[in-house]
């Protein structure tokens, strides 16, 4: 009952039957309560709207987000798509970037995504956790941010965490007026020289592997009619689809997490084919964004098998656009990385993965490469675990 409820019922009480006082009063006290409980209601929205400005205000150079994971968020046993988690991180990563980037005077600009980090999928995420996805700059040059991101996966019915995925990201602010026009960046505060100079030491890095990896230009080739099981043709697939206005930042090209959700959804389909089993992607190496995708284009995007090992498949994928309006453009490379996958069995344990077939001097060439790729982490992984202990 609201306020002017109780009043009006207390009048027509009064009016009716002014003998019964013991009426009067218990509307009197009704409203009392009424009037407390919207009192104390008023103040805690008061509260809540400070706090969220406090809690916006409180960082800008971190930012969290959280969402529960739905079921098409994931496949047909519940496990949350590698391609979600991705999309997730990177709208973090560009949210927190690009507030960081605005706080400047001057030109308006947006975080534009152009690198990711290997990236490992520590944890399966499954429907109805809740994924909370925590994004904090940690380096800044003059025209270049680095974002550090963590998801962390919640059981809400048991409150049980665990540490899904981490990611580093390299963003570029670029201006809403002129996308060509990269921004300076403003720069943060380290707690220590060291955290400045290790932070100095992964841009260098990552901007010279930038300059080395270059953009793969050959045509990927159709795979033969009615191919032999197990092999790079019978797996390969490819996906086409339309960038439309939702798929877009504001300066009308694609967001990157759009892109690397498209990839790993063709990277999946590519393992699931060559092992007919449920599949879960376990790492993604650097994926390099070589040219931006404007809104209108077709993107067709190409999955591979390039390398299996015992349990482990490694997956190329080609991210290739061409505009519909702009055809003497022709079509071009816009994205490429490497997707690793394993095979699970219906508790979730790896399964051995069935081995590739190879045909060919160019199939051999990547077969080495990717397994050149994979000893490579393999020793990696193994050095940080002893670190670690």
């Amino acid at each position: 009952m609201s306020v002017p409820q109780a009043r009006a019922a207390a009048s027509s009480l009064q009016l009716c039957r002014p003998q019964s006082r013991k009426a009067v009063d218990e509307v009197d006290k009704t409203t009392a309560v009424v009037e407390k409980r919207q009192a104390s209601q008023s103040q805690q929205v008061s509260r809540d709207v400070r706090e969220s400005g406090e809690a916006g205000a409180e960082q800008g150079s971190k930012y969290q987000l959280s969402r529960i994971m739905r079921p098409d968020d994931a496949n047909i046993v519940g496990n949350v798509h590698g391609g979600i988690v991705l999309k997730m991180i990177e709208e973090a990563g560009c949210i927190v970037g690009t507030r960081h980037c605005n706080t400047q005077n001057g030109e308006r600009c947006l975080a534009v995504l152009v690198r990711v980090e290997k990236t490992e999928f520590l944890s399966p995420v499954f429907i109805g956790e809740v994924a909370h996805v925590t994004a904090e700059i940690t380096y800044t040059s003059k025209h270049s941010l680095e974002v550090q991101v963590k998801v962390m996966a919640e059981n809400i019915l048991t409150g049980a965490k665990k540490l899904a995925n981490k990611a580093a990201l390299w963003y570029v602010p670029c201006s809403l007026k002129n996308v060509d026009k990269i921004m300076d960046v403003p720069p943060i505060k380290y707690a220590s020289a060291e955290q400045g100079e290790e932070g100095r030491k992964r841009y260098e890095a990552q901007k010279m592997d930038r300059l080395e990896t270059k953009a793969r230009i050959e045509e990927v080739v159709s795979p033969p009619p009615n191919p032999e099981q197990h092999t790079v043709g019978f797996s390969q697939s490819s996906l086409i689809h339309l960038v439309g206005p939702s798929d877009c930042t504001l300066h009308d090209y694609v967001h990157g997490g759009v892109t690397m959700k498209l990839m790993d959804e063709v990277a999946g389909i590519v393992a699931a084919r060559h092992c007919n089993t449920n599949v879960v992607t376990a790492s993604v190496d650097a994926i390099n964004f070589h040219r931006k995708i404007k809104k209108g284009c077709v993107v067709t995007v190409t999955g591979r098998l390039t390398f299996v090992s015992n349990k482990s498949m490694e997956i190329e994928v080609l991210v290739d656009a061409s505009s519909l309006v702009e055809t003497e453009k022709g079509k071009y490379r816009a994205v490429s990385a490497f997707f690793t996958f394993i095979s699970l069995d219906k508790d979730n344990k790896p399964l051995p993965v069935p081995p590739l077939k190879i045909e060919g001097e160019e199939e051999q060439k990547r077969s080495e490469e990717g397994k050149a790729r994979y000893l490579h982490n393999k020793a990696k992984r193994l050095a940080d675990k002893e670190r670690q202990e």
